[in-house]
C-alpha cells in the first residue's frame, strides 16, 4: 500500500513525533480489499457519513441512513448503497458525478467501533441492485482504494431508540415529510413527488 500521507500530514507527524507510528499503522491496518470482518461490520450498520468534494475543492459531508444491510459489499473491492429521495439539492451526489472521490465513515455507536473507506464512486441508474432498494433513485458504486479502522476511544456510547419511518421499505407506505407540505416547498416539488400528489 502506498503511504496516504500528504506533505502537510508529514509535517504534523514530525512536529508531534508520530511518523513512525503513522507508518506502522499503514503497515498493519490499511488494506485495499474488504475482509470478511469488514463486510460483516458494514452490512450490520444502518448509517454512515459520506464526504465528497466538488471540482473547485469545496467539500461537503452528509449522513446516509437506511435499514441494516442497506450498504452492501458487492465484492472485495466494491460497495454499493442507494440514493433515496432527499431535499433535491444533490450536493453529495453532484460531487460524486463531478469528481468521483469519496470517503465513508462507518460508526457503530453501540459497540464503539468505526471503519473508514476511501475510493472512487460512480452513480448507477440502471444497476442490477437497484431493484433491491425500494424507492431508490439510483445506486452508488464505490471502488475502494483504502480501508482502515480508526481508534474508537472518542466514540460516544449511544443506543438505538428507533429507526426512521421514512426509510423506504417493501409493502410499507413511506410517510410524506412535513417540510414538503410547507408553503415554500409545495409548489416547486418534482412532478412525480408523492407530496405533490397528496395535495
Amino acid at each position: 500500500m502506498p503511504l496516504p500521507y500528504s506533505s502537510a500530514a508529514r509535517e504534523l507527524q514530525d512536529r508531534f513525533d508520530t511518523r513512525r507510528l503513522a507508518d506502522r499503522l499503514v503497515q498493519v491496518t490499511v488494506h485495499d480489499r474488504f475482509t470478511a470482518d469488514d463486510r460483516a461490520f458494514i452490512e450490520q450498520l444502518d448509517m454512515f457519513f459520506l464526504a465528497s468534494v466538488d471540482a473547485t475543492g469545496q467539500p461537503t459531508c452528509s449522513y446516509k441512513g437506511g435499514d441494516p444491510g442497506f450498504v452492501r459489499v458487492a465484492d472485495d473491492r466494491t460497495l454499493v448503497f442507494p440514493n433515496y429521495d432527499g431535499n433535491g439539492m444533490y450536493l453529495s451526489m453532484g460531487n460524486v458525478a463531478a469528481t468521483h472521490r469519496v470517503g465513508l465513515l462507518f460508526i457503530d455507536f453501540e459497540r464503539q467501533n468505526r471503519l473508514r473507506v476511501e475510493g472512487s464512486a460512480t452513480l448507477a441508474f440502471d444497476d442490477v441492485l437497484l431493484a433491491a432498494y425500494p424507492e431508490a433513485q439510483f445506486v452508488v458504486r464505490v471502488t475502494v482504494d483504502r480501508i482502515y479502522p480508526n481508534c474508537p476511544r472518542y466514540i460516544h456510547h449511544y443506543r438505538l431508540v428507533e429507526r426512521s419511518a421514512f426509510v423506504p421499505r417493501p409493502a410499507v407506505p413511506t410517510p410524506i415529510p412535513g417540510w414538503k407540505q410547507t408553503h415554500w416547498a409545495a409548489d416547486v416539488l418534482p412532478a412525480g413527488d408523492p407530496a405533490r400528489r397528496r395535495r
